[in-house]
């Protein structure tokens, strides 16, 4: 394994105690203008995320109405908005392929079932970093280190995701800092035209033994990997997280 990651992953709570656990509930609200455009503004707003770390299954709710809640599930990859019983509203197989082409980040709307696939999917990847780095067909590398500004240089993995793994895209990368606290991750989400993502993480705090950032911007950035830090699209906010173990 990786040495960087080997130490991320110590810093984080460790693997041996990551494969315990077997559910994570997260308290978090998503805005940003990017939820607007897409013709759902508001629709993150107190949120429970619960997931299943090991395998990739995941529940928002409340979504669209006091009564409902999202499903993103795989094998197959399934997107569905059901009643909070679980009695079945609407659902999607193979969810990715819908999405509209030519997108338009101002403009572009999405449906229910669009916008529920892209937050599942990347905020299943956001709760299980840097464990889910360790599963199988992931491959994690560190690459050159980056200088932030003036004062900050962080070292960098370069992690490439299967297609069994619902995300962003397959090729990103993360920085850490001397503690090995994720400060910012790269990628190009491909429902959303590919642009250069820098997202950036703050506020780390333990939870059940484990680490998450509790408060992150998602930014774009130009050729040179410098961010744009006047237009925030996206902002994520965790305010608790539970963790349940074996």
């Amino acid at each position: 394994m990786d040495r960087l990651l080997t130490a991320v992953l110590d810093a984080h709570g460790g693997l041996e105690n990551w494969a315990k656990v077997t559910k994570i509930t997260a308290q978090m609200s998503l805005g940003g203008p990017f939820w607007g455009a897409r013709g759902w503004p508001d629709v993150y707003s107190d949120q429970t995320v619960t997931i299943d770390p090991h395998r990739e299954h995941i529940t928002f709710a409340p979504f669209t109405g006091p009564d409902r809640m999202s499903l993103l599930e795989l094998d197959p990859e399934r997107v569905a908005i059901t009643t909070l019983e679980g009695g079945l509203v609407e659902q999607r197989i193979n969810p990715r392929k819908s999405f509209p082409t030519g997108f338009i980040d101002a403009s572009t709307p999405w449906d229910a079932l669009q916008v529920a696939y892209f937050t599942s999917a990347a905020v299943w990847n956001y709760l299980t970093g840097p464990f889910a780095f360790t599963y199988p067909g992931v491959e994690a590398t560190e690459i050159a280190p980056w200088s932030e500004d003036e004062r900050n240089t962080w070292r960098r993995l370069a992690v490439k995701f299967p297609e069994s793994i619902a995300n962003h895209n397959a090729d990103q990368v993360f920085y850490y800092d001397q503690k090995f606290m994720l400060r910012r991750m790269d990628y190009s989400p491909d429902v959303t035209g590919s642009p250069p993502v820098a997202h950036y993480t703050y506020d780390p705090k333990r939870f059940g033994g484990f680490v998450f950032p509790t408060r992150r911007r998602v930014l774009l950035h130009d050729a040179n990997g410098v961010a744009n830090q006047e237009f925030v699209p996206i902002t994520i906010e965790v305010t608790d997280v539970t963790i349940d173990r074996a």
